[in-house]
C-alpha cells in the first residue's frame, strides 16, 4: 500500500536574518499526516525561524517546504491560497501576534475575512470560542482588556478558523501557567482527533513535548557560525 506524503516537509532549509550568518543551516524535518512532532532546542537555537519557514511566514534562502506532497510556491501573502490557509500557526507572545484595534472575536474571525469567508464568521467564531473555553462576555473585549492566558486562547482559535491540516505550535504555552497550559493542549488534541491534522510543536520543554507528541526531536544545525555569505533564493 503506498503511504501518503508526509504533511509537512522540510528539505535542506538554510534561513535567517543576516546573510553573512544563517540562524538554520541545512536543515530537514519531515512529520507525517496525522503526526504529531516535538522540536526541541534552548532558546536562539533558530527554531522559532523554523517554524515560521513551516508555517510559510519566512522565506528561506535555499532549501524547499512540501506540504502535503506539493513544493510551497510562495511565502507570506504571496503564498496560494490553498497552501497559506492549509497551515494554522501559534506563536508564544499573544500580545505582539495580536492586532491590539481588534475585539477577541474579530480576532478570530479574520482569517475568515480575509479569505473572503465573512458569511461564516459569526457561526465559526462562536463554536472555536466555545471550544477554547472563552466566554462571550470575553469576545468583544480588546487584547488590553483580558489576560494573557485569555489572549492566547482567542489567538489559537484563530489559528483553527481555517480548519488547517498542519497546526504549527511556536512555544505556545511558554508564557501559561499550568491549567491554562493543559487547557490549550486538550483542544489541539480535540481538534488532531477529529480532522486528522498533523502538529509542529516547538519548544524547551521536553517534559512536555514527550507528553503530548508521537515523537520529539533535537533542533540540528543550531546556530552554526557561517562559512561563508548564503546565496538568495531564485526569484
Amino acid at each position: 500500500m503506498t503511504q501518503p506524503p508526509p504533511a509537512l516537509e522540510l528539505r535542506a532549509v538554510t534561513a535567517g536574518y543576516d546573510r553573512s550568518a544563517p540562524v538554520v543551516r541545512e536543515v530537514s524535518l519531515t512529520v507525517a499526516e496525522g503526526e504529531a512532532v516535538g522540536l526541541l532546542g534552548p532558546s536562539g537555537c533558530g527554531k522559532s525561524t523554523l517554524a515560521k519557514v513551516a508555517a510559510l511566514l519566512h522565506r528561506p534562502w535555499a532549501g524547499t517546504v512540501h506540504l502535503g506532497g506539493e513544493r510551497a510556491r510562495g511565502w507570506r501573502h504571496r503564498a496560494p491560497r490553498a497552501q497559506r490557509t492549509a497551515v494554522g500557526v501559534v506563536f508564544q507572545q499573544p500580545r505582539l501576534a495580536a492586532d491590539p484595534r481588534l475585539t477577541l472575536a474579530a480576532l478570530i474571525a479574520e482569517p475568515l475575512r480575509a479569505t473572503g469567508r465573512k458569511a461564516e464568521a459569526v457561526a465559526r467564531t462562536g463554536e472555536l470560542a466555545r471550544s477554547v473555553g472563552l466566554g462571550t462576555d470575553l469576545l468583544g473585549r480588546r487584547p488590553h482588556e483580558v489576560s494573557d492566558g485569555q489572549l492566547q486562547r482567542a489567538c489559537l482559535a484563530r489559528a483553527l478558523v481555517l480548519r488547517p491540516r498542519v497546526l504549527v505550535c511556536d512555544e505556545m504555552t511558554a508564557m501559561l501557567d499550568a491549567s491554562t497550559t493543559a487547557a490549550l493542549v486538550a483542544v489541539v488534541e480535540e481538534y488532531r482527533e477529529l480532522t486528522g491534522a498533523a502538529l509542529l510543536a516547538v519548544g524547551h520543554d521536553r517534559t512536555l513535548l514527550e507528553r503530548w507528541c508521537d515523537r520529539t526531536v533535537d533542533m540540528p544545525g543550531i546556530a552554526l557560525p557561517a562559512r561563508d555569505p548564503v546565496p538568495g533564493p531564485n526569484p
